[in-house]
């Protein structure tokens, strides 16, 4: 027996798909497939996060390229362009000396487009019915899982 994934709740062997304590003979699988169902409010709320997230990551740079420009914009002639470079420094500067500490909200971020956006659903045909085994909103997983199922059956096919 070739176990291809395991965890608390799904085990798929060469043998059986295990979900939540239900038992599905690979054999038996006429079909596999998936869905993308609707998002929930756990997917809503990841999204606004990712978008809070790169707000912050990027008000800094942002802010000092708008001042840079606005004292350039406001100068009255080229000697006084020396306080907008002198900005522009300091943010690039500022960014720079910040730039390891962007590590954890990208970190952050990387994370939330590993879990996915929508709410996915593993389907089988088993028995001549069509039965829904998982649904999930983590991507990484749903998609470890469904490549499972598709190897065990086509060993068996």
């Amino acid at each position: 027996m070739t176990v291809y994934y395991r965890d608390q709740h799904v085990q798929v062997t060469s043998d059986a798909v295990r979900v939540d304590g239900v038992s599905y003979p690979v054999t038996a699988l006429e079909l596999v497939w998936h869905h993308r169902g609707s998002g929930t409010t756990r997917t809503r709320s990841r999204r606004l996060g990712r978008g809070v997230l790169i707000l912050i990551i990027s008000i800094l740079p942002l802010a000092a390229i708008v001042c840079a420009i606005s004292l350039v914009y406001s100068a009255s002639d080229r000697a006084a362009w020396g306080l907008a470079a002198g900005v522009l420094g300091v943010g690039v500067i500022g960014a720079l000396a910040l730039a390891p500490l962007a590590e954890v909200p990208l970190g952050w971020l990387d994370r939330s487009y590993d879990r996915g956006n929508a709410v996915n659903e593993l389907w089988v045909r088993y028995a001549g019915e069509d039965r829904l085994l998982l649904r999930t909103s983590d991507a990484l997983r749903f998609g470890q899982i469904y490549r499972a199922v598709q190897r065990a059956v086509e060993q068996h096919g």
